[in-house]
């Protein structure tokens, strides 16, 4: 690494560090450069373009808050932890000898929500979460401190469309479940066997194109004032039914 340049856990500041990352394959959230910047920038942007990774333009002061200026007007986002495939969450139910139990997050923002998903799934026997790529909040050091080292043994796998993904598991014999508010009462649904369950986004839920690839809908009673619960609240109910459905309790 150049003396210009500075890595701190998941965030690569600096030319030459971001460009090394980049071509080594190592998994990168987004990219952010400084508002006129100019140069070698150009090539990290189009190795970006190429790797499909986010990148996006901030004001200098932005990331001299975070290095101190020593970043050449880039720096990088790199996950906290290795993502899977969702072929590798499926082998993972196979060797088990267990039918797959996914959890799909449909562009949850909040890295709070997805830390504590994450805990939840690993105590519930989940097999692996699946995450969208774009707007959706990825493996980062918040999440990784909020899934209180869950992210270590729970498999998670980012795509690039949610949608295609359901038709893919649906191929392969995976029921998929939405979450939602105008859906059946969750006890009364049939979750046993090969299930996915679909959570939505924090504030506008799942996405119209998402739900309708789903197999049903199943909703959480909500006898309060309060029209919804939090994400990793709901997503916690529905993961411990769908785990008392398969124990026969």
């Amino acid at each position: 690494m150049d003396k210009n340049s500075k890595s701190n856990n998941s965030i690569i500041a600096g030319r030459n560090a971001v460009t090394e990352a980049l071509k080594s394959g190592r998994q990168i959230e987004r990219i952010v450069i400084a508002d006129g910047t100019g140069g070698s920038v150009k090539q990290i942007i189009a190795m970006a373009k190429e790797a499909k990774v986010k990148v996006e333009y901030r004001e200098r002061a932005f990331l001299d808050k975070k290095f101190d200026g020593r970043h050449q007007g880039v720096m990088a986002y790199a996950a906290a932890h290795k993502y899977s495939t969702v072929s590798e969450i499926l082998g993972v139910a196979e060797s088990a000898g267990e039918p797959p139990f996914l959890v799909i997050l449909d562009d949850i923002e909040d890295p709070h929500n997805l830390g504590a998903i994450m805990r939840t799934a690993e105590c519930a026997g989940v097999h692996g979460i699946i995450i969208g790529k774009n707007r959706a909040v990825g493996l980062n050091e918040t999440v990784a401190k909020s899934s209180a080292g869950a992210i270590e043994y729970m498999k998670v796998a980012q795509v690039t469309n949610i949608a295609r993904t359901i038709d893919e598991l649906k191929d392969k014999g995976v029921w998929v479940a939405a979450c939602d508010m105008d859906g059946d009462n969750y006890t009364d649904a049939d979750l046993k066997g090969s299930m996915a369950i679909v959570i939505g986004n924090e504030g506008k839920g799942i996405s119209r194109l998402v739900k309708e690839k789903c197999d049903f809908t199943v909703s959480i009673p909500m006898l309060g004032k309060i029209s919804s619960l939090n994400a990793s609240n709901a997503a916690a109910i529905l993961m411990y039914e769908i785990r008392r459905q398969r124990d026969g309790k």
